[in-house]
């Protein structure tokens, strides 16, 4: 619920649509709603302009499935993370209108249109393997109202891949670059644009990449000015940061 909202509500009391009662129910519900399971942070869009996501890893689909269901009285736009087959199929019974990017793990549900920004993020991954984390960073970025551009299998391993590319990579705002094993696509690309880098490690390796630690450390310990990182796997952070950016 935004301020716009809030003020709708207060109005329509004022004028008589709605009764006294049925707003002081509706702004009960304002800071947060206890499921009892889960506790719905109604405030986090009016903080910040976007309201709460699901992660799914670690819950029931009972309480994906509930969650969802109290958030679509909202009539917000939703974005769910790491969720399963199952918990989609829970979701689709309430939303007919939602989607799922079943390689990203990743549910969306628009409800809201949403301003489009004019620049856009570059999503860059090194590998085909790394693709997961590169949908969760593609649907979270669209769902937030950016642009998105994806650029996959342009790895170290073949430069010329990436070089193809460049141009496009260095028309974005700001890029997030996604690599498993030594994690050195990250180092490349900073040397090559004077853009913000959102460096994404994943767990994509043989042993010694130690589900990847080595390519978290890779990325920390770059000497390419202007990367930032975020953790293992975590596409829909570097995302979420990667919207804040490209909207300033």
């Amino acid at each position: 619920m935004d301020l716009k909202q809030i003020e709708e509500i207060l109005r329509s009391v004022k004028s008589g649509e709605k009764n006294i009662e049925d707003g002081v129910r509706i702004l009960a519900d304002l800071p947060y709603k206890d499921l009892g399971y889960a506790t719905i942070d109604n405030h986090r869009e009016i903080r910040n302009g976007y309201p709460e996501v699901i992660y799914c890893e670690g819950k029931t689909v009972d309480q994906v499935k509930g969650i969802t269901e109290y958030m679509l009285t909202k009539n917000e736009n939703i974005l769910a993370t790491r969720a399963t087959d199952e918990m989609f199929e829970a979701i689709k019974s309430l939303a007919p209108d939602a989607e799922y990017n079943r390689l990203g793990k990743v549910i969306t549900i628009k409800r809201k249109e949403q301003k489009i920004s004019e620049s856009y993020i570059a999503i860059v991954c090194a590998g085909t393997s790394d693709l997961p984390v590169v949908e969760e960073a593609y649907e979270t970025a669209k769902m937030l109202g950016n642009k998105v551009e994806k650029i996959a299998d342009v790895g170290v391993a073949g430069l010329h891949r990436l070089v193809s590319k460049i141009e496009i990579i260095r028309g974005a705002k700001v890029i997030v670059v996604v690599a498993g094993m030594e994690g050195a696509l990250a180092s490349v690309i900073g040397g090559l644009v004077d853009k913000p880098v959102i460096a994404v490690p994943t767990s994509v390796g043989y042993g010694a990449n130690f589900g990847g630690l080595a390519a978290l450390l890779a990325m920390l310990n770059s000497c390419a000015s202007g990367i930032s990182v975020v953790n293992i796997d975590n596409g829909f952070g570097a995302a979420y940061n990667a919207s804040i950016i490209n909207k300033l």
